[in-house]
């Protein structure tokens, strides 16, 4: 996917939540940069987010985490103003959400932006089918065609035949794809997942990742997903943002997080991670030494180094790595042995 793109669906500017009494004298204040403890010890204040600006390009997925009281809960409810920001704007389609009023901000929430939480939060009462259509029923959809619109998202998140069935008698995950179904009825433009699968078993949760990743090839929708998982949002991210007290501490793709994580936070959450399942041969490429071969085969900068390890071990020789055609350099088997040892230490 392209993320070059010149419009944003999504764009974020300053961003602000500061919770307790005289909120906006802690906005760009110097008493912003004291720790949380610090400032609602001086202030009774807390700075739950603070001046963050990003943008998100249609179609992408862009996924925000960070461990518990990191803020990225509270940031992605000050979009939709489920919490309504300190200071800041969040600009959809070139219009501000944070000055719609409140007829339009209902507006918004009903046909451009769908939310979807860890809590399912199904209706008992009803049929899986009247669930997923209920957020057609509050638009004035009449029964006979949001039931045609449900009976269509039942078959695209793999809930064939439940339809009758009542939320008590599905599994955790079928729960979950109940909540998807609902989210995509209305055909929105963008999709905001809270740690949406974080109430979920192992096995369940990496079903609905991955189900996650197939409807995103299929409806192509804008995500901004939440969660403190690392390998899920490395699983799902175009693009991460990792958060701490409230504050953007680093920004971009999985690549750029592992290879040059921004301080010893970052790359403490990435410790884990196999640099040479993630990074790319454009990580290592490197000029040639006087005397080492460069007749190898070539391979593309975006290739994935575990994979490009298998053809240097055949060939005996350092890959060439080329990017839209022109050299950037050489691999050789020491480069990723070396890689590889400073992943085991």
């Amino acid at each position: 996917m392209n993320l070059h793109n010149t419009t944003s669906a999504i764009s974020v500017r300053g961003l602000w939540k500061v919770f307790g009494d005289n909120p906006e004298k802690i906005v760009n204040s110097p008493d912003a940069n004291l720790s949380r403890s610090e400032l609602r010890a001086k202030t009774g204040n807390t700075a739950a987010v603070k001046d963050v600006s990003f943008d998100v390009a249609p179609g992408e997925v862009f996924v925000v985490m960070g461990l518990s009281g990191s803020g990225k809960s509270t940031l992605v409810r000050c979009l939709t103003r489920l919490i309504e920001p300190t200071a800041g704007s969040v600009l959809f389609n070139g219009e501000d959400v944070l000055k719609a009023n409140p007829a339009r901000l209902r507006e918004l929430r009903r046909s451009a932006f769908s939310m979807v939480f860890q809590h399912f939060g199904l209706l008992p009462h009803r049929k899986v089918i009247d669930n997923i259509a209920y957020s057609l029923e509050i638009n004035g959809v009449k029964k006979i065609e949001r039931h045609k619109r449900a009976q269509e998202v039942i078959e695209l998140v793999g809930l064939e035949g439940y339809s009758e069935a009542y939320p008590e008698q599905l599994s955790g995950g079928m729960q979950q794809r109940v909540g998807l179904a609902r989210a995509l009825a209305v055909d929105p433009q963008v999709m905001f997942l809270d740690e949406p699968f974080s109430a979920l078993d192992p096995l369940i949760r990496r079903d609905m990742q991955t189900e996650v990743i197939r409807l995103h090839k299929e409806v192509g929708k804008t995500m901004i997903f939440i969660t403190h998982d690392l390998s899920e949002a490395m699983k799902l991210g175009d693009r991460i943002t990792i958060m701490r007290d409230g504050a953007v501490v680093q920004m971009g793709t999985a690549e750029d997080l592992i290879g040059k994580p921004a301080d010893s936070y970052v790359a403490d959450f990435m410790r884990d991670i196999s640099k040479s399942h993630v990074l790319t041969l454009r990580y290592l490429a490197r000029p040639a030494r006087p005397g080492e071969a460069t007749d190898g085969p070539e391979l593309d900068s975006s290739t994935i180094i575990r994979d490009a390890s298998q053809i240097i071990s055949q060939h005996m020789k350092p890959v060439r790595v080329s990017e839209n055609g022109k050299a950037l350099g050489i691999v050789s088997s020491e480069d990723i042995l070396k890689l590889i040892s400073g992943d085991a230490r």
